[in-house]
């Protein structure tokens, strides 16, 4: 198992930007495939982003273009860039780590999940 820490979350307004960090221990992340989930309030949690551990990317349309996301083994992090937010980014965003994951947006092929850093964007 990995054990993941979650940070930079907070409040931001329309149009700004943050950046998460996924922080890992007891395992070393370059072997895992890691994604970022948001869950807002009353929805279902929804795939946002993916580094495979060969270091490909891929992301949800819903936030192509604005979000991206990085790994640094070396650091046993994982790192997701939020530019030009929208009210509707507002979720509570947590990193997922899981080996040789199938299908990359399916929450149940992650084994170790973070506890989630809450992003809030005002309008």
């Amino acid at each position: 198992q990995v054990q993941l820490v979650e940070s930079g979350g907070g409040l931001v307004q329309g149009g700004g930007s943050l950046r998460l960090s996924c922080a890992a221990s007891g395992r070393a992340l370059r072997i895992y495939d890691m994604g970022w989930f948001r869950q807002a309030p009353g929805k279902e949690r929804e795939f946002a982003a993916v580094v495979t551990s060969r270091g490909s990317t891929y992301y949800a349309d819903s936030v192509k273009g604005r979000f991206t996301i990085s790994r640094d083994n070396a650091k046993n992090t994982v790192y997701l860039q939020m530019n030009s937010l929208k009210p509707e980014d507002t979720s509570v965003y947590s990193c997922a780590a899981g080996r040789f994951v199938n299908n990359y947006v399916a929450p149940s092929e992650y084994t170790d999940w973070g506890q989630g850093t809450q992003v809030t964007v005002s309008s």
